[in-house]
């Protein structure tokens, strides 16, 4: 599938980049429970731009894409201009994702302090740099996410339409501002006013959690999409008319995605996967007692066992 933001069936219902979440293995499960072959599109997981350039086996790992996953946007984050294309040149040419996008967003201090992520909003003059050199340099949509400010939550108001002069294809806004991080609440009047400063497609992204928040987000922003983050973890099924799947649902595609975790990450897996398991059983009554079970798996034995004592308690 050619992407094009512009062409593409509105609205568009995408999986918002979360680090350490939306690897290969989640997007193919989430793939797999919406049944569609290309919905929704992909944001995966953010990589280090530098890490990419020196050839760091591990970072370069992150970027492989499964066809399964496809249409997939891949997320870099830096502050060197020069760094970011050379980075977005190398995995186009290696793995060749539909789009790529720019991280202008997060508000994490082990990002922000090197000038990465919504640091980059306090610099316009290097953020615009970025985005005319990846341009130059691949030959797929570029997009930008970003917040709506730094510590001021009108600042995306201008930051946007410098970015869009800059050549983006598309920005996506969170409406809360870095120092909000993940408090208060995402501000969907703000992300309207972004959408009638600019004219390429705009995704509205927070507090996304259920079928009827995307309905609202919509229309209140009135953007071209939505793109979706936690609502999404421990919960595929966003992405579906099934908005209360049953507990013999979720308990397959728990299986499936650990399945495909593990061939991701091998013997690791068991470890690397309780952090999913704490989201899809999130609110579920009595689960107390299988919580600490869960968060200490060394085997997928160990977490059939766990899931069918739920699945027994529970029917």
């Amino acid at each position: 599938m050619k992407l094009n933001w512009d062409d593409l069936s509105k609205p568009i219902i995408a999986l918002s980049p979360m680090a350490d979440m939306t690897d290969s293995a989640f997007c193919r499960v989430v793939k797999i429970v919406s049944g569609k072959k290309d919905y929704p599109i992909m944001f995966r997981e953010m990589v280090s731009s530098e890490a990419v350039v020196r050839k760091n086996n591990k970072t370069l790992d992150m970027t492989e894409i499964h066809e399964d996953e496809r249409p997939l946007v891949q997320q870099l984050f830096g502050s060197n201009s020069d760094v970011m294309a050379e980075a977005a040149e190398i995995i186009e040419n290696e793995h060749h994702p539909e789009g790529f996008d720019i991280n202008m967003g997060c508000p994490v201090y082990k990002l922000t302090s090197n000038f990465n992520g919504c640091a980059l909003m306090n610099d316009p003059k290097t953020a615009v740099d970025i985005v005319k050199k990846m341009k130059a340099k691949i030959s797929v949509p570029l997009s930008v996410k970003m917040r709506a400010g730094w510590r001021n939550p009108k600042q995306v108001l201008d930051f946007a339409p410098l970015i869009e002069q800059a050549g983006a294809d598309l920005i996506t806004v969170h409406g809360r501002t870095k120092e909000q991080g993940y408090t208060g609440k995402s501000d969907w009047d703000l992300i309207a006013q972004v959408k009638k400063r600019v004219n390429i497609p705009v995704l509205a992204n927070g507090d996304i959690f259920t079928h009827s928040d995307i309905k609202r987000a919509l229309e209140i922003t009135e953007c071209d999409g939505v793109l979706i983050a936690r609502g999404a973890l421990g919960n595929p099924w966003i992405f579906t008319d099934n908005e209360n799947p049953t507990l013999e649902e979720r308990i397959d595609v728990v299986l499936k995605h650990y399945d495909l975790h593990e061939k991701q990450y091998g013997e690791k897996a068991p470890m690397t996967f309780r952090k999913h398991l704490t989201w899809y059983f999130k609110g579920l009554p009595h689960m107390k007692k299988y919580r600490d079970q869960l968060h200490k798996i060394d085997s997928r034995e160990k977490l059939v066992e766990i899931l069918y004592e739920i699945e027994e308690f529970s029917a």
